[in-house]
């Protein structure tokens, strides 16, 4: 059925009237106002959808730390609580709240901190979203570290088809930007690589880049590689700081040490803003990519971090730059400038020249640099080889 002009204003003129109330009653997530002391004042009909409470069993009789489950609600009280008296807001906090027939929905929770003109907390304000979906994300996880750990003990005969579950079978198409990269194993490739990279998306014109290079080769680096790559997906959908996603996987792989295994990263996340994309970067123990800006092809400057799975007391930096029209960030594991003949390194400078000669479209780059490393070493990869380029259209 077609509308006419006039239909189409008048709807839309009844969607800018709509009601402040419904939308507050209704909104796709729930929200509630507390006191300082915790007991719930106010409450949406999204919330008491999803928990099946009521409105006269939670308002003004009850505390929200209450609808937590034991953990959740010291966190509440010992940490989140603080947190919102010094800076005001707390972001994406992962709890699980009781539901009216016992059972849980795990949410992730916004707070913000209003208060009195004399500067004491007034009230707490709420946003509850319903994170179902994530968590069992978190729990596929934890199930492909054990499909992994199974594959340890095939033969090595089955290293090729290990290795292509370890990068994505295909790179996603992002509007505004073009994405390419490349995958060369060391030697003959009978061995599964440490190198790997991944590109994904976390929300809308949010996307993540990762380049990383795990210690040694094997079922066993494949193990550890896998447990990289699933572990930055998971946290990098409910952490936007790259940097703090990096703390959180170095303190996974320091807990889950069965041998000497450590990897260098790389995590770039870009947002498309109305003059370009902006970039947030951290790294541990990676070298920096090539920003290629015309003819000018210089590494971003940035604090390398520390490598992960090593020390407890790592440290990791973001660092945020704008990406504009024409430009291309080029990401490389160490195989490229560490490619030897005889004697001699690629190295960075030959690594630049290489890439001015292939300027052009992430395609071009990445096959042009793959084709000048394998050259230098006689066609024989000393090492394993990743590249990425992403290009701003």
């Amino acid at each position: 059925m077609m509308h006419t002009a006039g239909e189409w204003a008048a709807g839309y003129e009844q969607l800018r009237d709509d009601d402040a109330e419904l939308l507050y009653q209704h909104a796709p997530v729930g929200y509630l106002t507390v006191a300082p002391d915790g007991v719930i004042v106010k409450v949406n009909e999204t919330f008491l959808r999803w928990t099946g409470h009521t409105r006269e069993d939670l308002v003004d009789r009850r505390m929200f730390p209450d609808l937590l489950r034991s953990d959740g609600a010291e966190y509440y009280q010992s940490q989140l609580i603080p947190m919102l008296n010094r800076h005001g807001e707390v972001r994406e906090v992962a709890l699980d709240v009781r539901t009216a027939n016992e059972g849980t929905l795990s949410v992730l929770v916004n707070a913000t901190l209003a208060r009195h003109e004399d500067g004491q907390p007034r009230l707490v304000r709420l946003a509850v979203m319903d994170a179902t979906e994530r968590r069992e994300y978190e729990r596929e996880l934890v199930l492909s570290r054990h499909r992994a750990e199974v594959a340890q003990e095939q033969a090595v005969n089955l290293a090729r088809t290990l290795q292509d579950t370890l990068l994505p079978p295909a790179l996603p198409s992002i509007p505004g930007l073009g994405v390419a990269a490349v995958y060369r194993p060391a030697g003959d490739g009978s061995q599964v690589g440490g190198d790997f990279y991944d590109v994904f998306q976390v929300g809308p014109d949010d996307w993540v880049v990762v380049l990383g290079d795990v210690c040694g080769k094997g079922v066993r680096a494949a193990v550890v590689t896998s447990l990289v790559r699933h572990t930055l997906r998971a946290v990098t959908v409910m952490e936007a700081d790259p940097a703090r996603v990096l703390h959180r996987l170095n303190a996974l792989m320091l807990e889950d040490r069965e041998d000497d295994r450590f990897c260098t990263v790389i995590l770039i996340r870009l947002t498309s803003t109305d003059e370009g994309w902006q970039v947030a970067m951290a790294a541990g123990g990676h070298a920096p990519p090539l920003l290629i800006r015309g003819r000018h092809v210089a590494p971003v400057p940035f604090e390398p971090g520390s490598l992960l799975g090593v020390f407890e007391d790592a440290s990791y930096t973001s660092t945020t730059f704008a990406l504009r029209s024409g430009d291309t960030l080029l990401l490389h594991t160490d195989g490229a400038t560490e490619a030897r003949h005889e004697s001699e390194f690629f190295g960075d400078e030959r690594l630049r020249k290489s890439v001015r000669k292939h300027e052009g479209s992430p395609d071009l780059v990445v096959n042009g640099v793959l084709a000048d490393v394998l050259t230098f070493q006689d066609g024989v990869a000393s090492d394993d080889i990743a590249l990425v380029a992403v290009a701003v259209q």
